[in-house]
């Protein structure tokens, strides 16, 4: 599993071009807390939006705590992906530890 842990995913967003993110988590979680423009495909709908999505870019998958996010990033690999990797520990893992101030469910 290629993981990717939240500061490092910090210092990656800060270079240019920085990865594509994508957030699989349902609509209600998105509306709790989210990452700046995050591509929301919801884990249901990837084999039919699969396609809206580029092989060749570098693409973080995230999630709520990473399990969800695992399979879609192990998914996209198997449809060739190659630069795919999955946020270590989700959303909640980033908010612990590198923007405390979001909120967490």
């Amino acid at each position: 599993m290629d993981e990717i842990s939240p500061p490092e995913l910090k210092t990656r967003l800060a270079r240019s071009p920085a990865p594509l993110l994508l957030d699989v988590r349902q609509d209600w979680e998105t509306r709790l807390c989210r990452l700046p423009n995050a591509v929301h495909i919801p884990i249901e709908e990837i084999e039919l939006r699969a396609g809206e999505l580029d092989p060749g870019d570098e693409i973080v998958v995230y999630c709520h705590q990473g399990v969800r996010s695992a399979a879609v990033a192990e998914y996209l690999r198997s449809l060739g992906f190659k630069n795919v990797r999955n946020l270590a520990g989700g959303l909640d893992h980033w908010a612990r530890t590198v923007e405390p101030g979001m909120r967490r469910y």
